[in-house]
């Protein structure tokens, strides 16, 4: 399994986001505190918005922890929208086209988790991505397989019922070959305008996923915290462990929901698969 954080809020430096906090995604490659193993190293990705017309992406197969164009460059990049992610194989090879975020045109895509028995269900899910979006599928992952079904299903016009969708269809055809929990998820994916993030599982036992306190509430709570007065009022996380032990700070991400966030105001909602 992986451990990722999706970011939206104030410009920041990659350095500090992804370096600096006490249990930061660096820190968390090697010591996940809440992942299925505590080493994350089979990879990483940062995602990020600017200028351009669409997100930039560095993807590497190095551990994070280890590498240093990461911590170069993490240090003179500056976005107000970052996703990154480290990865932990679960069977695929570790690859460049491999690593998340998954890109395609405005939209970035990262994944935790897994489609049980990918083996069994593969032909009929790389079957079901549209002919047009097919030949842009690079790697051999289940989460890049699950971002053009999403794709297919209408994800860059209405995200929630596109991921919806794809988790239905996976959920009909591996029910089919007898797969009794199909899948486990948590997923986000942006426009570089909205964040949604999502978490679900077949069985009801999802992998762990935190969504940050409005900072104008934890600024009352700590006024003497400078991190808190560098940050806008609109600025927010969602990260598959909390980046530190703030009291307050984080909060847990509902079982079978998905939350937006846009500007800083965020809101939950049911999350349910359905047949496409």
């Amino acid at each position: 399994m992986c451990r990722w954080l999706a970011y939206s809020g104030t410009p920041i430096l990659l350095h500090d986001l992804l370096y600096k906090p006490k249990h930061s995604l660096i820190d968390q490659s090697l010591h996940s505190r809440l992942g299925v193993e505590p080493t994350n190293g089979d990879g990483f990705g940062v995602g990020w918005y600017d200028e351009c017309d669409t997100p930039g992406v560095d993807q590497n197969t190095d551990p994070a922890w280890n590498d240093r164009n990461l911590r170069e460059l993490s240090a003179h990049i500056r976005a107000g929208l970052i996703f990154a992610h480290i990865r932990a194989s679960t069977g695929t090879p570790v690859q460049q086209t491999n690593c998340h975020p998954f890109r395609h045109g405005k939209l970035l895509w990262m994944h935790n988790g897994a489609i049980a028995r990918f083996g069994d269900v593969k032909r009929d899910i790389m079957l079901a991505i549209d002919p047009s979006l097919y030949g842009r599928v690079e790697g051999s992952t289940d989460s890049e397989a699950f971002f053009f079904l999403a794709l297919t299903f209408g994800l860059e016009n209405d995200p929630p019922a596109a991921v919806e969708r794809a988790v239905g269809f996976i959920d009909r055809v591996s029910r089919q070959r007898g797969i009794e929990y199909p899948i486990q998820m948590t997923v986000a994916t942006t426009d570089g305008q909205k964040l949604w993030a999502f978490r679900y599982s077949s069985e009801g036992r999802s992998r762990s996923l935190f969504y940050s306190t409005r900072v104008a509430t934890l600024r009352a709570q700590y006024p003497d915290n400078p991190t808190l007065h560098a940050l806008s009022d609109d600025t927010r996380l969602v990260v598959s462990e909390p980046l530190g032990e703030l009291a307050g700070a984080w909060n847990e991400v509902p079982e079978s929901s998905y939350g937006v966030i846009q500007q800083g105001h965020g809101e939950l909602k049911t999350f349910t698969p359905r047949l496409p």
